[in-house]
């Protein structure tokens, strides 16, 4: 199978869920780390606009003149975010995945105002509770979400997780459902290439997929 017919079956899988054209109601971002720009044209051809990088060098070195020359795309910073790196990230990126302490906050706060531009954010929560695992704990999530929101009137759209691996996923995406409620947001970042199905089933509203649509990473 190649790129495109990979693609086109994660959309017919999607699409599939739901009678109602769930298709509409969730983002498939396409993760495109240490893959080349010309195996990324064939689906800003088909007018995918959504992609994520998880390392903002990688990122600048692909991007930056192809979202010149495709202005529709909407590119999303998935990994961690330093906050002596945010004034680079916030030039590039239009939806940060990674927010995940008070001063990467106010670093974008800053930012909000420098630029005038007003991206989209998700609190990255370590819902595992793994010590490797940047993201906030579950039980300061609350607190941390209205700190954005309501002190700094940041752009909070969501909370985003990555459960446990080689972990049934369901419990962590179900809970991360509950946390975003009890916060008041409406979009869930959960779902990569080998369970995003079932993270939709559960509420996800943003899905991150790589290696269905390109294969194996080497690295």
């Amino acid at each position: 199978m190649n790129i495109l017919e990979n693609y086109n079956f994660i959309t017919s899988s999607i699409n599939s869920l739901d009678k109602n054209s769930i298709l509409d109601k969730i983002k498939i971002i396409i993760v495109t780390k240490t893959i080349s720009i010309d195996n990324i044209l064939p689906l800003i051809n088909v007018a995918h606009i959504h992609f994520g990088e998880n390392k903002l060098q990688e990122a600048q070195s692909k991007w930056s003149m192809i979202k010149k020359e495709y202005p529709q795309i909407k590119l999303h910073l998935l990994g961690k975010l330093q906050s002596n790196k945010v004034n680079d990230a916030y030039q590039l990126f239009d939806f940060i995945h990674s927010l995940d302490s008070k001063k990467v906050a106010l670093k974008v706060f800053d930012n909000e105002k420098k630029f005038k531009k007003n991206i989209s954010l998700f609190v990255q929560v370590n819902i595992g509770k793994e010590s490797q695992k940047g993201g906030i704990v579950i039980e300061d999530t609350k607190d941390f979400v209205d700190f954005c929101k309501k002190d700094l009137n940041l752009n909070v759209i969501g909370l985003m997780c990555i459960p446990p691996f080689n972990e049934n996923p369901i419990e962590y995406f179900q809970n991360l459902k509950i946390l975003a409620q009890k916060c008041n947001l409406s979009e869930l970042s959960m779902g990569m290439s080998n369970d995003y199905i079932q993270a939709i089933k559960n509420g996800s509203t943003y899905v991150r997929i790589g290696s269905a649509v390109f294969g194996p990473r080497i690295n």
